[in-house]
């Protein structure tokens, strides 16, 4: 996959694209294995999902990615809200978690949130993790 084609929908605080253009399964597959193995690394990780016709997808894509590593437990959530990420990884002990959702962008779109427990992991941050 050529990631440069990709770089513009690494934003300041999420990934976000047309989907499949942009962002699409094997994108949300490299950027979840690169926040297991530099970020997450061991624990518990939350992985959750909004609504839109794409999101399914994209979250087996981050589900079967984050499955290779041995030493992390994936809490498959499913639908829910970003803020509910945030409560899930304090409430459960987790060592972060991966929405999938484009936010208020439109339904064509889709994306990545990402956040540890200091708080949230921006899109550049995760570019410079898939590099």
């Amino acid at each position: 996959m050529d990631l440069t084609s990709r770089r513009a929908a690494f934003k300041k605080y999420d990934i976000r694209g047309v989907y499949p253009e942009m962002i699409d399964e094997d994108l949300v597959a490299v950027v979840a294995r690169s926040l297991a193995a530099k970020v997450f690394k061991k624990g518990t990780v939350i992985l959750g999902r909004d609504a839109r016709n794409s999101s399914p997808s994209l979250y087996e894509s981050a589900k079967l990615a984050l499955g290779e590593f041995k030493d992390i437990k994936v809490e498959n959530v499913g639908l829910m809200t970003t803020p509910m990420l945030v409560f899930l990884i304090h409430h459960l002990g987790a060592v972060g978690g991966i929405m999938i959702t484009a936010s208020h962008n439109p339904k064509e779109d889709n994306g990545v949130k990402a956040a540890d427990t200091k708080g949230p992991i921006g899109g550049e941050e995760m570019w410079k993790l898939i590099q």
